[in-house]
């Protein structure tokens, strides 16, 4: 296996950091919220056995530019397409977590040509939260809503990082000590860098582009095969929504997992069913 390296290369506009590991047909991992790409580091070499592992920060994230536009989800796929095009891969299988999540099933829809299979962790469409929302939903929900709000979570963060993500670590975990030590102390760096919980924070107010984008095509499916998986104890999505069904309005070619003592962090919390559901979904991808 290559071995893992941190690179950055300049597409659609902005810095971007990547990880780039392993070889073969191409496999994106897009990490979600709270995290950066170092969220995919149980998976980077196990995968990286098997394919070639680019492991981008997303727009507003880890080390990659944060300016002040782009985070609607459209703008997000481009960036994407514009690091493959700077690497030279035309078609990828796409793996997300949460907000990576979205970049990729937006991704999906605008590039069907570029993914020949697709991996959403963790995670309800955008449309659909907001189409279901009620005041159960809100109650879960409510770092959604108030991230959408201006200046004041970046005002009541700031020098408050560590007890801030160690809220959403916890909470979010079937085992509240699962990001704990080292891996901790890498997101509270992350996340204590200039810009950064105002890149994070971009990411949710894109919410009303984001719906936008996901209505105007709403009716067409994901073309490729996909699989979704999540946490089976996690309040917000597995124990609150009906994921079967909610995937099954979204793609076509569908399989779905539910990973057991497990909350919204399926790829740092269980790996090891992680990377089985994965290798075994990505069977056959020869790029």
């Amino acid at each position: 296996m290559v071995a893992p390296a941190n690179h950055t290369v300049h597409a659609n506009g902005i810095r971007q950091n990547y990880i780039d590991a392993g070889e073969g047909a191409p496999v994106v991992l897009l990490h979600g919220f709270p995290e950066t790409n170092f969220a995919w580091r149980f998976q980077v070499p196990v995968l990286g056995a098997h394919y070639r592992i680019i492991a981008p920060d997303l727009r507003g994230y880890g080390e990659t530019d944060k300016p002040a536009s782009g985070y609607d989800k459209r703008t997000m796929a481009a960036d994407l397409a514009a690091l493959l095009d700077t690497l030279g891969i035309e078609r990828i299988a796409l793996v997300g977590h949460d907000r990576g999540a979205r970049v990729a099933t937006r991704f999906a829809k605008d590039y069907p040509e570029r993914v020949d299979r697709l991996v959403v962790m963790d995670n309800v469409p955008t449309r659909i939260v907001a189409r279901e929302l009620d005041a159960r939903i809100a109650k879960a929900y409510w770092f959604f809503l108030f991230h959408l709000v201006p200046d004041l979570p970046e005002t009541l963060i700031a020098g408050k990082e560590e007890p801030w993500l160690r809220w959403f670590f916890s909470d979010w975990t079937y085992d509240p000590a699962t990001i704990s030590g080292e891996a901790f102390a890498t997101y509270v760096r992350a996340y204590q860098a200039p810009g950064a919980v105002r890149g994070a924070m971009a990411d949710y107010r894109a919410n009303a582009e984001d719906i936008a984008q996901d209505l105007a095509d709403a009716e067409v499916k994901i073309a490729c095969p996909t699989l979704a998986l999540w946490g089976a104890d996690f309040a917000a999505v597995g124990k609150m929504f009906d994921m079967p069904r909610v995937w099954a309005e979204m793609a076509n070619d569908l399989r779905t997992a539910a990973i057991e003592r497990c909350g919204h962090l399926p790829h740092e919390e269980r790996p090891e069913a992680v990377n089985a559901l994965l290798l075994d979904f990505l069977q056959g991808w020869r790029g």
